[in-house]
């Protein structure tokens, strides 16, 4: 069994932080950058983009406007790959453009949710009761 030095662990712990910190894309780079910026989205909306990080067109829904507990699907065609859940209700995304549970799907609470890259495309969501 081979055992190592605190001094050489330190000394290896530093080279590879330093290493790192030269490849683009990793946790020092992104420290760099600063924190991500959340995507604007009124108290009582959930808001949700066509593309990751709050980015490309931006769909706008209100709980005034919604069925609780129905399928509202976005404009043929259109998908969200990021969110912002201030509905005050919880909020379960869809895959299928019909909420149909054989694809993906996940529920996000209703407290404030920013979600900047969805594991899937968004095609449609559904308000709950609390």
């Amino acid at each position: 069994m081979r055992t190592w030095s605190t001094a050489r662990v330190i000394t290896l712990a530093a080279t590879l932080l330093a290493a790192t910190a030269l490849v683009p894309g990793t946790a020092a780079d992104a420290h760099a950058a600063g924190p991500p910026t959340l995507g604007a989205c009124a108290t009582g909306q959930l808001c949700l983009w066509a593309k990751p990080e709050f980015k490309g067109t931006r769909y706008v829904f209100e709980l005034s406007t919604l069925d609780i507990n129905s399928c509202t699907a976005l404009p043929a065609g259109a998908s969200a790959q990021s969110l912002t859940n201030r509905i005050g209700r919880p909020v379960t995304t869809y895959q299928s453009a019909d909420c149909a549970e054989t694809g993906e799907f996940q529920t996000y609470p209703g407290d404030g949710v920013w979600l900047p890259q969805s594991p899937y495309q968004i095609r449609a969501f559904k308000v709950w009761e609390r």
